[in-house]
């Protein structure tokens, strides 16, 4: 083997890699373990909040030391491989940002009917359309009004400076889509950061392009309507006058603050520490010298601190308020510290010793240029007048954009309509007459984003912002300007929400799923291929190890169908083994040396070997691209465990063997067994002579199940057509068929579906009911029904948590929620995966054979198989056994197509070696010899394939229950098809081509 060297020396690189990487997942496994210990009462309750307070009070400490390097709580948890919120809990949620109101916002709220009609024939055109809100908006209003140009529309005073009556369309066309892009930007930002503040660890936030959505995601989200709430509000922006740290007023309020949070520490020292109250540990007191010298460097940093009334203190006790402030910069806390801060600044005996016309706010982040590498924030004191209102609001302002000042450095450029310039005026004025001159802070939702010194006065409302900007913060902070003169509402079109304790449920069944799965490949790689098998497992092992390892070092999350993404790629990582052991036994028996036929075998398996992995990888690709939510997981597993097991099975399998075998001894390995000497034993069979019969007998079958279909619908999920489901646990079982009348009932008669999920006492209920209403009321009000139903079915009582459930209790352990829109998406997404995946798979195998013959009978084999699985499914739900097809039966569906083209493109390999393409001889033969010489790999592979699809179906819970019997029938009717059918139809095709030909020869 040549450049066996490199391939140990990557083998190692990578192997090193996934150590490095894993091993923070080891060690926040560890931290969590502490956590729980920590929080765990005597008798045996876990205090949650107990829990997260202990793994914030790491957040920002040392916790692993890897060969000198330190690191943080927080760089373990960016570092570690995280779990998706269906293994861990939490809430899924995705926004999209409305274009109406933002249309609506840059017309000036434009009441022309023909306005409004335009954007109410567009809303209605969005329903079944792919195209974006805008296009569809200018198609409608002109074709009601084909004389009138866009201009009109827009040209205001709002939008002098950039739309104007002589514009053309294409320009003001150009402008709302930038505006309307600009406003997806925006919210993302504002998300963001109400997000980062949320209080969660390692919450998750994208935006989906070309969509106008945002996706997030939130682990361990114990209070949904906090979330929707915290999601759905509307951006504040408020300017508010600074108060700096040397005031006399806020000096004496700190100055009585500290001095009575010393009396109480003086006063808790009486206490015993069990009585001590949680407030009064908050409150605690550092006493040291070190901590005296902290104060007076803090107050060394205050301007004219000669008359500073805290001067008085120095030597004195110092609260919490002082001794956790950085001791260079006053009022700068560790992030893990604000809490303490702001539970002692809310406490109300706290907020009576400090005047009214004084409050505070946060920096929304750490300042850099101030404490480099500091996970810190700054403490702000804003003046508040009698109305209690800010000094102006983000109403006033007409366009904020990025600009750039006299340095050549990023900035800001805002401008005010006529009111706001008047009022921007006076304020700027009156700031900047302050010696030394005065700060403005910028607020939006509580946080400030700057506080920029006054220089003068600003009398026309043209402003400049500057300061120490990097180019996407003066973008983020024009963006955040414009918050309040062109709001972005936003709406939940899709929502997830997954209790703990299902969580733990799916990580259960992950774990034992993949146990069972890799034994089972292992026992039967041995006990068919002897000490070849166990060869194979190794290569096996390096597999799964690489493929977690790289999960890691991409920071992608662990989901349900990734674990099962990982078990499926178990099963077909052996084929390339199957593949080559199967050549080495074929070189054996024609009798050639042991490692010459190592050589051949591992030589003329690698084309085949090849060819199948990239057709996989064509149908995870695309399966990447046109997916979401689960099947982007999905994908990303399929397409790292194909490029893992090639490496693994072609080169470090090889490594392996020819070690073993370096001195000839075949004594070392072996590749055969009393088993595979069994199978070997088979007959010769005719399977292109019997084609027709393979053909009528699937046909049938599918055209039955289309019929079924026809008649009874599928069961689609709410991921294909909309609506709201809830799973919900009972102490007892219950009867679905009768609850589902009572829900029915309670749901106006919407269609209302109820089946056992998982376990007779346990239910899932999917509803129509208000599908067209994705309001955060309507989600109220069919949840509230859905409690009214089953409270009047079952004689029990909601509890919101799980944990509550008992005889007289029940409760929902997870729920979600597809909007009608989104729902259409998913659909088209599905279709262009699919559709993609064949014609990439077409040009491939074009490109690769030659043959157009070839592509087209690859391209019938798998569309037979993907028709064939969805039949089945039409006909199981004919006899009651009702299964959904949702996004991962989609993802099993593309398995199916990967699958099948796989087996395929291994006998078209061999027909390709069996024969020169274009002769005339014994067609018949070749293809049927090609057959039966791949059958025994064809068939080892279906069959370790399909015992840890079986695996899946019995281990992998409800949540994978569709998938696996997906993936069941698809790769039994996939080997069947690679057999009968693929080939077959590439003969008929062949012949014909011949018969043409041979009747054109004969014309001449």
């Amino acid at each position: 083997m040549r450049n066996k060297g490199v391939v140990v020396v990557l083998t190692i690189i990578i192997t090193a890699l996934c150590l490095y990487y894993l091993s923070f997942t080891l060690v926040s496994r560890k931290v969590q373990q502490d956590a729980i210990a920590h929080a765990t009462s005597p008798n045996g309750s876990v205090d949650l909040s107990k829990k997260q307070s202990y793994m914030d009070s790491l957040w920002s400490k040392p916790v692993y030391n890897l060969f000198g390097v330190e690191y943080t709580y927080k760089e373990v948890k960016e570092n570690e491989l995280s779990l998706g919120l269906d293994l861990q809990g939490g809430m899924h949620v995705t926004l999209e940002v409305s274009p109406i109101d933002i249309i609506k916002g840059l017309s000036g709220n434009n009441q022309d009917p023909a306005f409004m009609e335009a954007l109410h024939k567009a809303s209605e055109m969005q329903k079944s359309s792919q195209e974006r809100f805008s296009a569809l908006f200018f198609k409608a209003y002109k074709e009601a009004n084909p004389e009138q140009n866009l201009a009109h529309l827009f040209a205001s005073a709002a939008n002098k400076d950039r739309v104007s009556l002589s514009d053309d369309d294409a320009k003001v066309i150009a402008f709302v889509n930038a505006e309307i892009e600009s406003a997806i930007d925006r919210s993302f930002t504002i998300l963001k950061t109400r997000i980062d503040q949320f209080g969660t660890s390692q919450p998750n936030i994208q935006k989906l392009q070309g969509t106008g959505r945002i996706q997030i995601e939130i682990p361990g989200a114990d209070n949904p309507a906090r979330v929707r709430k915290l999601l759905q509000g509307v951006a504040r922006l408020e300017f508010w006058d600074v108060i700096e740290y040397n005031d006399e007023q806020l000096n004496q309020s700190l100055f009585a603050i500290n001095q009575k949070l010393v009396k109480e520490q003086e006063a808790s020292k009486a206490l015993q520490p069990t009585n001590v109250t949680s407030d009064l540990k908050d409150a605690l007191v550092d006493t040291s010298d070190s901590t005296k010298s902290q104060l007076e460097e803090q107050l060394s940093q205050t301007q004219d601190s000669t008359s500073n009334p805290l001067d008085s203190i120095t030597n004195s006790n110092l609260s919490p308020l002082f001794s956790l402030s950085n001791p260079g910069i006053p009022f700068l806390y560790d992030v893990k510290d604000t809490a303490t801060i702001n539970r002692i600044l809310s406490r109300p005996d706290i907020r009576a010793l400090m005047p009214r016309n004084i409050s505070y706010r946060w920096d929304v982040k750490p300042e850099v240029a101030i404490t480099p590498k500091a996970d810190a924030l700054r403490l702000n004191f804003i003046s508040v007048p009698r109305n209690g209102k800010p000094l102006l609001t983000g109403e006033v302002i007409n366009d904020a954009r990025l600009d750039y000042d006299q340095f050549a450095r990023p900035a800001v450029s805002m401008t005010m309509n006529a009111a706001g310039s008047r009022a921007w005026a006076k304020i700027t004025a009156a700031a900047a007459a302050k010696s030394p001159p005065g700060r403005v802070a910028i607020v939006l939702d509580n946080y400030v984003y700057t506080a920029p010194t006054v220089q003068g006065e600003i009398p026309n409302g043209n402003s400049q912002i500057t300061g120490s900007f990097t180019l996407e913060e003066a973008k983020d902070l024009a963006n955040v300007l414009k918050a309040g003169s062109l709001p972005a509402p936003t709406r939940i079109v899709e929502e997830a929400i997954i209790g703990p304790t299902l969580g733990q449920v799916a990580q259960s069944q992950g774990i034992i799923s993949m146990a069972c799965g890799l034994i089972i490949v292992a026992l039967f790689m041995v006990a068919y291929y002897s000490k070849g098998g166990w060869v194979a497992n190794l290569a096996l092992l390096f597999n799964i190890f690489f493929i977690l390892g790289i999960l890691a070092q991409l920071s992608a999350a662990l989901t349900l169908p990734g674990i099962a993404g990982i078990v499926l790629t178990m099963g077909m990582a052996v084929d390339a083994n199957v593949l080559i052991y199967e050549r080495i036994k074929e070189e054996l028996k024609a009798g050639v040396m042991l490692k010459e036929a190592i050589k051949k075998g591992y030589s003329r398996a690698f084309d085949a070997i090849f060819d199948s992995n990239v057709t996989t990888l064509l149908t995870g690709i695309f399966l990447f691209v046109f997916g979401q939510g689960p099947l982007k997981g999905f994908a990303i597993v399929l397409m790292i465990g194909i490029a893992t097991s090639f490496f693994s099975a072609v080169y470090i399998s090889r490594v392996v063997v020819e070690w073993m075998t370096r001195k000839g001894d075949q004594s070392k390995i072996t590749f055969d067994s009393f088993l595979a000497k069994g199978v070997r034993q088979r007959k010769y069979f005719n399977f292109v002579g019997h084609r027709r019969i393979a053909y009528t007998i699937s046909g049938t079958i599918t055209i039955i199940g289309f019929v079924l279909i026809g008649i009874n619908g599928l069961n689609l999920g709410v991921d294909f057509k909309g609506g709201r489901s809830y799973v919900v646990a009972f102490n007892a079982p219950v009867v679905a068929t009768d609850m589902r009348i009572m829900l029915t009932e309670e749901f106006e008669g919407e269609g209302t579906e109820v089946k056992t999920y998982g376990s007779s006492s346990v239910v899932k209920v999917t509803t129509s009911y208000l599908v067209e209403d994705e309001s955060s009321e309507a989600d109220v009000k069919v949840k509230d029904a859905l409690i009214h139903g089953l409270e009047k079915f079952t004689g029990l009582q909601y509890a919101e948590n799980d944990a509550g459930i008992d005889g007289t209790h029940f409760s929902i352990l997870s729920s979600s929620k597809v909007g009608a829109t989104i729902a259409d998406d998913i659909k088209s997404s599905a279709f262009e995966a699919g559709l993609y995946s064949l014609i990439a798979i077409f040009i491939f195998i074009l490109i690769r054979f030659k043959k157009w013959q070839f592509s087209m009978g690859a391209i019938v084999a798998t569309a037979h198989d993907a028709l064939f699985v969805v039949a089945i499914f039409g006909i199981a739900g004919a006899f009651g056994f009702s299964l959904e097809i949702d996004q991962v039966f989609i993802a099993a569906l593309l398995s199916v197509i990967g699958y099948s083209i796989n087996d395929t493109v291994i006998i078209f390999d061999r027909i390709r070696e069996y024969t020169v393409l274009g002769t005339t001889h014994d067609r018949l033969k070749v293809f049927n010899d090609a057959i039966n010489s791949t059958l025994s790999r064809t068939l080892i592979t279906s069959g370790t394939t399909l015992i840890v699809v079986v695996v899946l179906l019995f281990f992998g819970g409800e949540v994978l229950r569709g998938f696996s019997f997906a993936l069941f029938v698809g790769i039994g009717v996939g080997t069947f098809s690679s057999i009968f059918i693929a080939a077959s139809v590439v003969y008929d095709l062949d012949k014909q081509r011949e018969k043409k030909q041979a009747v054109t020869a004969g014309a001449a």
